[in-house]
């Protein structure tokens, strides 16, 4: 293939940096967009790509992360939208700015990261969004009004976008997996243990593995290989669609 480039978002750590380092290694020339600080720009200058520093709950950010790889590297191929947090509350205490913020990151974020992607991916004739959602894509869980209404709300954009971008040789897919092992899911561990008033080793046990059939957390390198399938030409009948790893929580 001709080299590549891929906009990796909250590409710094967890799954996005699982992303980064595998489509490195295909040979994707990689935009690694996180917040400023941390490990974001040690990761770009360790695969060859760029590092933009951004908020994504700033409109403008958001086409900052896209003029920017465009600037680099001329095109933009591939968008994986990753980044996201969790905000963890009964609905009667949910800070409303949170709500804000969280949206405008995990929803807001990919329309604008993808609409400025677009052009690029419709000049070259093909592209590759790949959404990563959740099994909270399909599924609600207590005290993540947010998180779910976000995640819901990018099954939606996935599938929107894939009709609009077939015909463009453009497809857009959301990987929907169970938690995963990251620095989130660890912060959400401790967050759901004060929220429910159970010991953390509870809530992996009773919360987050309780409706699986598989009983352990997936590995970030494991979600990074169906990125890396669905942006391959091997995916290119693939669009619109769900990806579940959900450890056998959909089964029921």
């Amino acid at each position: 293939m001709d080299t590549r480039v891929a906009i990796v978002t909250g590409g710094a750590s967890g799954i996005g940096r699982a992303v980064v380092e595998l489509l490195a290694a295909e040979g994707y020339r990689l935009a690694v967009a996180d917040r400023p600080g941390g490990d974001g720009q040690a990761l770009a200058d360790r695969v060859g790509g760029l590092f933009v520093g951004a908020d994504l709950a700033q409109r403008a950010a958001c086409r900052q992360v896209v003029d920017a790889a465009l600037a680099r590297f001329g095109r933009v191929d591939v968008l994986v939208n990753n980044a996201g947090y969790q905000y963890i509350d009964a609905i009667e205490r949910f800070d409303e700015d949170r709500w804000d913020d969280m949206l405008a990151v995990m929803l807001t974020a990919p329309f604008l990261l993808t609409r400025y992607a677009w052009p690029s991916m419709k000049a070259g004739g093909w592209g590759r969004v790949v959404n990563i959602g959740s099994i909270h894509s399909l599924r609600a869980s207590p005290f993540k009004s947010a998180y779910v209404a976000a995640k819901h709300g990018l099954l939606g954009l996935t599938r929107t976008a894939a009709l609009e971008g077939g015909p463009q040789g453009i497809t857009v897919n959301l990987i929907a997996p169970a938690y995963v092992r990251t620095p989130l899911v660890e912060q959400q561990i401790a967050d759901q243990a004060r929220t429910r008033g159970i010991p953390a080793e509870d809530v992996i046990a009773q919360v987050m593995l309780e409706p699986t059939v598989i009983k352990r957390l997936i590995e970030p390198a494991e979600v990074a290989e169906l990125v890396r399938f669905l942006c391959s030409d091997a995916a290119a009948t693939m669009t619109g669609s769900v990806y579940e790893m959900a450890l056998g929580w959909t089964a029921r």
